[in-house]
């Protein structure tokens, strides 16, 4: 069969639809999930290493792009932190510079986008994983990643419109996926 020339949609549920021109259409567990690098890891320009340890892993890049955090969307985004007493210094680190906003899609999007980030705290990271390679420091521990797959949906909606979060067929999925 020609797998070449795959058609893809990603229905909002956390499935991606995928069909072959000879092929039924597929089903398949595809996630999307929210990456965001902070202002540490922006600063010390470690965006492309991190986008391409994705890429390279077989994730497609949906969305991305900087933007200043504002106090507001900080407090929806660790909304369970905020009452938390070291939370008004994070938050003003958060806005002490730019962010990188992505979305990634791909088979367990989520698990494995943490796997890769490693430990939230650098020191306990093995080598390999990003914050095991790139930061010593919880609280400059360079990027966040969704914790699951409905904090992803919930995050995405925050940090992203939905015109900006983009439905489209990488050329490489045959040589991704089976």
């Amino acid at each position: 069969a020609n797998t070449s020339a795959f058609t893809s949609s990603f229905n909002g549920a956390n499935t991606l639809v995928r069909s072959t021109p000879k092929q039924s259409t597929l089903v398949m567990a595809m996630e999307r999930t929210y990456i965001m690098v902070k202002p540490d890891g922006v600063q010390r320009g470690l965006v492309g290493n991190i986008i391409n340890r994705f890429e390279t892993k077989g994730y497609k890049l949906t969305a991305l792009k900087t933007r200043m955090a504002s106090a507001e969307i900080l407090n929806q985004h660790y909304g369970d932190l905020v009452s938390k007493p070291f939370f008004p210094g994070m938050r003003d680190y958060m806005m002490s510079g730019p962010v990188c906003c992505m979305v990634w899609e791909g088979t367990e999007a989520v698990k494995t986008g943490r796997k890769m980030l490693g430990e939230t705290n650098p020191r306990e990271s093995s080598p390999g994983t990003i914050r095991g390679d790139y930061c010593l420091e919880v609280g400059r521990n360079i990027c966040h990643g969704s914790d699951s797959v409905e904090n992803a949906e919930k995050e995405i909606k925050l940090w992203f419109e939905p015109t900006e979060v983009l439905d489209w067929t990488s050329h490489s999925e045959p040589w991704v996926y089976e």
